[in-house]
């Protein structure tokens, strides 16, 4: 129900209802992910908040709302804004409590068609995160007309092109970088990887959204790498991201970024993707160098 094959990317672990648009949702973090690896070996990772308040929304879909399994979902946008001090690491898992309020259900011949959620996460009564989507939801007999001549699910993908230096964009593996170079400062070629066992968990026919969001982490860790004099540790503070269409499997994606202005010991940058000569998506990123 929250759209993950394996077992162990699930990390929601119960629900609740509480009144008609209000529900309690509980999660775990691992203290280790393959993927989600913490930030400076020390806090959660930002990104594993979006994921769990991804998760939140086919959840309570599904269970709530009386979305069939096998409706497709459309994104339209996801922010989240955490405590960085809430997000330590500690010896045992995080246990979550999630306040999930929906100010806007949409229905379509009286069947669940979309909504807006807002989400507070707790950590033993102290705020992680907060958190907000909206998405529409479609049957799949809907979603083959809507995307008629553009599913690629059995559809080769691109070739699939050289990362950039891990290290450069805050990551270990070469296997977890989502970005090729292009011979520009600021900008990039999304490099998909469908054997990814965790931004590919299942057969989809688009690039997932939770892809997107990682290629602007490592976009906009690539720009405050560039202007540091040493390798930081840059955890996001906050994500405000727009997804504008579909990215397709079979066309390149390019991503472009730059700084906006910030606060004092805050860093700000914009990245946006293009895909075909369309915008595809934005994502505005903040983040602090956990290193001062």
């Amino acid at each position: 129900m929250v759209h993950r094959a394996a077992v162990a990317e699930v990390l929601l672990t119960g629900w609740e209802r509480r009144a008609e648009a209000r529900f309690a949702v509980t999660a775990q973090w691992p203290r280790g992910h393959s993927f989600f690896t913490p930030v400076g070996g020390t806090h959660y990772d930002p990104l594993m908040v979006a994921e769990t308040i991804r998760q939140v929304g086919s959840l309570l879909a599904h269970a709530e709302f009386d979305v069939p399994v096998g409706h497709q979902f459309l994104m339209h946008d996801l922010e989240i804004a955490v405590q960085p001090g809430q997000l330590v690491v500690e010896a045992v898992p995080a246990s979550l409590d999630i306040e999930v309020t929906y100010p806007q259900v949409k229905q379509r011949r009286l069947q669940h068609a979309g909504a807006r959620y807002e989400a507070v996460v707790r950590r033993e009564g102290r705020v992680v995160a907060r958190g907000s989507a909206s998405y529409t939801c479609v049957s799949s007999q809907v979603y083959q007309r809507v995307r008629a001549g553009r599913l690629s699910l059995g559809r080769p993908a691109i070739r699939l092109t050289a990362p950039l230096s891990p290290q450069s964009v805050g990551r270990m593996s070469p296997t977890d970088v989502v970005l090729s170079p292009l011979g520009e400062a600021d900008g990039w070629q999304l490099r998909v990887d469908t054997r990814h066992p965790i931004l590919f968990d299942h057969p989809v026919d688009h690039i997932p959204g939770m892809m997107l969001l990682e290629a602007a982490r490592q976009a906009a860790t690539a720009v405050l790498n560039r202007s540091s004099l040493t390798r930081s540790s840059f955890l996001p503070t906050s994500l405000v991201s727009r997804f504008r269409r579909y990215a397709e499997l079979d066309s390149p994606c390019t991503v472009q970024a730059h700084r906006l202005p910030a606060d004092p010991g805050e860093h700000r940058v914009l990245v946006s993707g293009h895909q075909d000569g369309e915008p595809l998506f934005d994502v505005t990123v903040s983040a602090c160098d956990l290193r001062g």
